[in-house]
């Protein structure tokens, strides 16, 4: 019985959304279409130079929307390609003509308009059947119910069975109980046929795909350089500001504690403790320093205890979730660890959050990371961010970086590395 009422509640809850995407399909996209065509052609009168971005950029939302959906709904994840602007992106007439040729140059945004024209008719048809395997059975019951009633004069197909008497209507409620159980074994398969064809048409083609991961693998390259450049001159100042003034302090402390041994063994003594302090205080600092390069946890213990371990030194409450059957290369696990240290990082200083969940997995060949507050949300992965440096911290491996953060929170930075694990 409960796997029945189970299924039972999925494959409603999938003819609901088929029965929404149909209109949504039919209506949002049809209209959008018109809207783009019809902008994109008024560009030669100069009207479209305006209205163009700005239809394309709903065009952009309506398909990033089908793609959530998508991911939520049926698992099927459709990958973002569109190209970003550049940011020294003019303003006023000029900077609009540049919008414009950038997104009509764009073959993500010829995909998008070509996946309008395919989801107001076939996505639209597959949307209509997940919704009609589960409603259509119910006619059955209303005819079987009384309703042939009307039809006595002229019979009314239900399919194929002609319904104009108390018979045929009890024949139609056979077979719309065959509907039924049709319909709940399909419709989630339906469902996902939709989104299937989205992403049929929204992905971008294999060459495309190679050159924008070569492009975006250069670029990466080039601030993983710049990174590494920055990390060792952090390392030069803390060294020379912290560990090494103190070595050289300690040096001059013993330098003058052999002077004074004989002739003050009292101030020798009270320097000797000084001294003791000096170094103890510079292994600390160096210990400090051995940490922030590459944890020993982490080293010794593998993600999983490094997070853990982190988030017990934070002021807030922090749920770490782990599912991680092995253990990825160094350098994935430092990435992964310094860019879950920089999100509870951010979610301390900035989201006045009260609780923290950090759950780690590993699926389908990809380290997936999710850090989440109750915070005041707002955040934004911009220029000059915490959550740009993150970002760039991944895109060395490849990685990408999603936030959702809401005004009024709660805040969610997702982070996906591929990796095996060993």
């Amino acid at each position: 019985m409960k796997v029945f009422s189970g299924r039972l509640r999925s494959s409603s809850t999938a003819a609901g959304r088929g029965l929404f995407l149909s209109v949504v399909g039919l209506a949002v996209s049809t209209a959008l279409f018109v809207l783009a065509v019809v902008s994109i052609s008024f560009i030669l009168l100069g009207i479209g130079v305006f209205t163009t971005p700005v239809v394309l950029e709903a065009v952009r939302r309506h398909a990033d929307q089908r793609r959530l959906w998508a991911a939520a709904w049926s698992g099927v994840r459709i990958p973002v390609t569109n190209r970003p602007f550049p940011k020294d992106l003019r303003s006023g007439v000029t900077g609009q003509v540049e919008r414009t040729t950038l997104m009509l140059k764009d073959p993500a945004t010829w995909r998008d308009l070509l996946w309008l024209l395919v989801d107001m008719t076939a996505g639209s048809v597959l949307a209509v059947v997940a919704a009609g395997l589960m409603l259509y059975p119910m006619e059955s019951v209303v005819l079987a119910a009384g309703l042939w009633r009307v039809f006595q004069d002229e019979p009314y197909w239900y399919m194929f069975v002609p319904v104009d008497s108390q018979l045929t209507g009890l024949a139609a409620l056979a077979l719309g109980i065959v509907l039924f159980h049709v319909g709940l074994r399909a419709t989630e398969g339906v469902l996902r046929a939709h989104f299937l064809l989205a992403r049929t048409v929204l992905a971008p083609a294999r060459d495309e795909e190679l050159a924008r991961r070569v492009e975006r693998l250069t670029e990466t390259r080039h601030e993983a350089v710049d990174t590494a450049a920055s990390e060792l001159r952090r390392i030069e100042r803390d060294l020379h500001d912290g560990a090494q003034a103190r070595l050289v302090a300690m040096g001059m402390n013993l330098g003058t504690i052999e002077a004074l041994v004989e002739k003050d063994p009292a101030q020798a003594k009270k320097m000797l403790a000084m001294a003791r302090e000096s170094s103890a205080e510079a292994l600390t600092e160096l210990r400090d320093l051995v940490r922030g390069i590459h944890p020993p946890v982490l080293a010794e213990r593998g993600l999983g205890d490094a997070v853990r371990a982190l988030a017990l030194r934070l002021p807030v409450a922090t749920e770490v979730t782990v599912e991680l059957a092995g253990r990825a290369e160094a350098p994935v696990e430092s990435a992964a660890y310094f860019a879950v240290s920089e999100a509870l990082t951010n979610a301390v200083k900035h989201a006045q959050a009260e609780r923290v969940y950090v759950d780690l997995h590993h699926t389908e060949g990809m380290l997936r990371i999710s850090v989440t507050d109750d915070g005041k949300g707002g955040a934004v992965a911009g220029p000059g961010s915490g959550l740009s440096g993150i970002e760039r911290r991944l895109g060395t491996f490849d990685g990408v970086l999603a936030v959702s953060s809401p005004v009024g929170g709660p805040t969610m930075v997702t982070m996906e590395i591929p990796c095996a694990l060993s």
